[in-house]
């Protein structure tokens, strides 16, 4: 069976991921920041839970020692939490930094282990294409005037992160992704967006590449974006 840690899970784009990938048949854990929701979308979905703060390294080194104590590896790692803010700041910057992109190092990292353990290993970025120099600097592209500038920054570096990991680690698919425009708590005061079962079908397919599936890329349901 294999072990899935998907953080942020406990609803939105994450939350509609486990459930997709415990259909696949995977063993799922839902990494969520607050441990009594993250244990009420286990319970919903037939998931398992662990607390995981993606900003917090004891919480992270928690989260994956039980996952190693519970299943002695790791298959597949989205990295999903996240946050946007639209405000323009030091300690908003530092926020959204924290989770969306060192957040990734903090877990990559803790988690690198248990992947290698793997036949299989596979790691997921839900990343965002407002994070593309190619796509902010488009007119044709929408990302071209969203207001979001620590959201679209902290998501390059994301992917860069993706990037430079792939290069690392070859034997680990490392994978970044545009789930697509997607009406979660997240978006909510933007009123746009399509269903998250939508979106997630995108980190699905890339959460069940094959061994000999692409690596370093950033992509959407339409295949590979540019940079």
């Amino acid at each position: 069976m294999t072990v899935t840690l998907i953080t942020g899970a406990n609803k939105g784009i994450g939350y509609e991921t486990a459930r997709q990938l415990l259909a696949l048949g995977h063993d799922v854990w839902i990494g969520a920041r607050d441990a009594g929701r993250g244990e009420k979308a286990a319970a919903e979905l037939g998931a398992r839970s662990v607390q995981l703060d993606v900003t917090d390294d004891a919480s992270v080194a928690a989260a994956l020692a039980s996952i190693d104590a519970a299943a002695g590896r790791l298959d597949v790692l989205v990295h999903n939490a996240g946050i946007l803010e639209t405000g323009l700041d030091g300690p908003t910057a530092l926020r959204s930094f924290d989770t969306n992109a060192v957040g990734i190092v903090r877990v990559t990292e803790a988690a690198l282990p248990l992947l290698r353990r793997s036949d299989s290993p596979n790691v997921v970025t839900v990343s965002s294409s407002g994070g593309s120099f190619w796509a902010v600097t488009n007119p044709d592209r929408p990302e071209y005037s969203l207001p979001v500038a620590l959201y679209a920054a902290s998501k390059a570096a994301a992917t860069m992160l993706t990037v430079q990991y792939a290069k690392a680690h070859p034997g680990i698919r490392f994978n970044a992704l545009e789930p697509g425009t997607t009406a979660t708590d997240m978006t909510a005061s933007f009123g746009i967006g399509r269903s998250p079962e939508q979106s997630a079908a995108v980190v699905v397919r890339l959460a069940t590449l094959g061994p000999d599936g692409p690596t370093g890329t950033l992509q959407d349901e339409n295949g590979t974006l540019a940079f």
